[in-house]
């Protein structure tokens, strides 16, 4: 059976990034969900002279032999001022200073929420630019505008949107 793990750029207990990515798994038919939480891999910020001086965290290991170990990615990245959180930030730079290919050439579904109408659409930008620069295969993208209009008891309300997360999640499985 494939594996993929899903993950919230956010360290929020009640992200609605995260909601959207364990929702989104569940349309994923016969895999072994494995779901990675943030607040594990907490890590100082990261620097070159913290690097020199004490090597890279065991944290970053950890984070990027999940992501070797699995057969797919499902990301949703939490919007901060336009870009990805802090914390999201400082695992990518230490996972990417453990694995340049950070991403590992798995097939990857990148999404983003918020409150907003425009639904992350900044952060997947920044996402779709960047990842692939470290083996991000980004196979499908999908943005959720206006989280709270949108979502209730854990799924997406807004037919047409849904069917867009499902089209999305198709293209994804078939890359699996």
């Amino acid at each position: 059976m494939k594996k993929i793990i899903v993950l919230a750029g956010s360290l929020s207990k009640t992200s609605i990034n995260q909601q959207l990515a364990i929702y989104a798994s569940t349309l994923v038919n016969n895999v072994e969900i494995k779901l990675l939480d943030l607040n594990d891999y907490e890590m100082p910020l990261y620097s070159p002279e913290r690097e020199n001086e004490n090597g890279k965290p065991e944290e970053a290991y950890n984070f990027v032999n999940e992501i070797k170990n699995a057969d797919g990615i499902i990301i949703s990245l939490a919007e901060y001022n336009g870009s990805y959180t802090g914390a999201f930030k400082n695992t990518f730079d230490w996972a990417s200073r453990v694995e340049g290919k950070t991403f590992q050439d798995k097939p990857m579904l990148l999404m983003a929420t918020s409150p907003g109408a425009r639904g992350g659409q900044n952060v997947l930008a920044a996402a779709t630019n960047r990842f692939p620069i470290h083996a991000a295969n980004i196979v499908a993208k999908f943005s959720l505008p206006s989280f709270g209009d949108n979502f209730e008891d854990g799924k997406i309300t807004n037919e047409e949107l849904n069917n867009d997360l499902s089209k999305q999640v198709q293209t994804f499985e078939k890359s699996l």
